[in-house]
């Protein structure tokens, strides 16, 4: 038997790769219980500057395994114990001072779209597909569907793909603020292999750069539904002061007073 999640830390690039490509990389236990132990591990290691979740096979993620949840699940209670644990897991992405960009190539869909969301760059193929599904089998959101759907498209829009089987392209994702950008062309292994480059380029420039300062960046804006405006105001001054404090950015500063003078 394969390992359900892989998972690698190279240069400072965190790796998680959901790899249970027969089943779509759908969610059962193990898979859920290597995602939270993954991710805690990522936002946990000083070394790591930023994080790609990827999936193996045709698609990024189905969600959760609903063929396990008729054969092999013990009953309700199961069910809402493993989603919590999944849910630790995309906690520790989203409240991490750590950017996370997604390579979505394939399908998504279901829990999949809370998995996606927990990124804040997801790059998709040309050809993936994005939608709800729980209803067809008489589910309801979860994978902080419910959380993030509507904070990413507005409420209105997340009704329309909750309450229907609509599957979106890879351009309506993009209008709607779910995918920043889709690539890749040819057949499906070409598109997946495009939307893997793509994504490590969008981690490797933020971890040539300021990967500190987009971080940071990353945290206030997901952190924000916590306070009122002046308490975020208050935040983003003592988050400022905090960087304007440290080597990253006196390094870069310097640098760019020495450009702009002609020394």
């Amino acid at each position: 038997m394969s390992e359900p999640l892989l998972y690698r830390v190279e240069d400072g690039l965190a790796r998680i790769t959901l790899n249970r490509p027969q089943r779509l990389n759908a969610f059962n236990a193990e898979l859920a219980h290597a995602w939270a132990d993954a991710t805690a591990a990522a936002v946990g290691d000083s070394a790591v500057g930023a994080i790609l979740i990827e999936g193996e096979g045709r698609a990024f993620c189905a969600g959760g395994d609903v063929i396990d949840m008729a054969t092999g699940m013990g009953g309700h209670e199961e069910i809402e114990r493993l989603a919590q644990v999944i849910h630790s897991g995309i906690t520790s992405l989203t409240t991490s001072s750590v950017p996370v960009v997604a390579a979505a190539h394939g399908t998504t869909a279901g829990g999949g779209l809370g998995i996606l969301l927990a990124s804040d760059y997801a790059v998709v193929g040309s050809d993936s597909r994005f939608g709800s599904l729980y209803a067809n089998v008489g589910l309801t959101p979860d994978l902080s569907v419910s959380a993030q759907l509507a904070a990413a498209v507005g409420q209105r829009r997340a009704l329309q793909l909750l309450l229907t089987d609509r599957m979106l392209s890879a351009a309506e994702a993009i209008e709607w603020g779910i995918a920043a950008e889709a690539v890749g062309e040819g057949d499906a292994e070409a598109v997946a292999a495009a939307v893997r480059t793509r994504a490590e380029e969008v981690a490797r420039f933020w971890l040539a750069g300021a990967f500190g300062a987009y971080g940071q960046a990353k945290r206030l804006i997901r952190s924000r539904p916590e306070r009122t405006f002046p308490e975020q105001l208050d935040e983003e001054a003592r988050t400022i002061a905090a960087a304007f404090g440290g080597s990253e950015a006196q390094g870069l500063i310097a640098a760019f007073a020495q450009r702009s003078s002609g020394r």
